[in-house]
């Protein structure tokens, strides 16, 4: 019998998790397979050797994990297979596949776009946007965000897109709000390229309200997950090949 066993990064964000939750339920109720577990790498439970174990005590007799995320970094290439490798040793007749991370895709970035339109109506040559990622050192991140930021830069004609992150990697959220400020004649339009909310997405939202009230033409677009074009590329994943 088989199984899909999704597997999200985690938060401590209440929010973010319930968010998760009810996307995941979306996603199970449009995909027929009769064992599906959601599970997480680090912070909120179920992690996944219990997602895994849930699967297996459910006559599961293959497995296709399913991460719910973005790029491949050292989550992906990692962590995740690290945590499944003594899952597989123990259970041996049960074939496991790890699918592919969401990567940069054409309908991600309409959908990226979308976003943006729906939150701050339509972009001027005037308006900056500064995409923002949760951040990794991995060289790979660097590249894919360049193709992110250039392919929203594109739809929406916005004369000036950069990129920012929140740790791991330079330049941090400080510096790229500084330079994507200065002289600015338009808005700034402050992209979070997250799936969900979370702790992370928390402060943004805070920082940008502070400069807000202090005068600055500024917004912060939702998380990823409220295009349901997210929903259709997880549900491709879980049934794919």
């Amino acid at each position: 019998m088989k199984a899909i066993l999704y597997v999200g990064h985690g938060t401590r964000s209440k929010k973010g998790a319930v968010e998760i939750r009810a996307f995941i339920e979306r996603v199970k109720a449009r995909i027929d397979v009769p064992i599906q577990e959601l599970s997480f790498l680090e912070l909120t439970e179920p992690l996944i050797e219990e997602g895994f174990e849930t699967c297996v005590k459910q006559g599961a007799t293959e497995i296709d994990v399913v991460p719910l995320f973005l790029l491949a970094a050292g989550h992906i290439k990692r962590d995740i297979p690290e945590a499944l490798l003594p899952l597989i040793d123990k259970y041996p007749t049960i074939p496991v596949k790890i699918k592919n991370p969401f990567g940069v895709q054409e309908v991600i970035l309409d959908a990226v776009a979308e976003l943006i339109r729906d939150s701050a109506g339509e972009v001027i040559p005037a308006d900056r946007l500064l995409i923002v990622g949760v951040g990794s050192s991995d060289p790979d991140v660097h590249v894919n965000f360049g193709k992110i930021a250039a392919g929203i830069g594109e739809r929406l004609g916005a004369e000036r897109v950069s990129v920012c992150y929140l740790a791991a990697t330079e330049p941090k959220l400080s510096e790229g709000l500084e330079l994507i400020s200065e002289g600015a004649a338009g808005r700034v339009i402050v992209v979070p390229y997250m799936l969900f909310s979370g702790l992370l997405l928390a402060e943004l939202n805070k920082i940008v309200r502070s400069r807000q009230k202090e005068g600055q033409r500024i917004l912060c677009t939702l998380p990823l997950s409220n295009h349901t074009v997210i929903e259709d590329i997880v549900m491709e994943r879980a049934i794919g090949d």
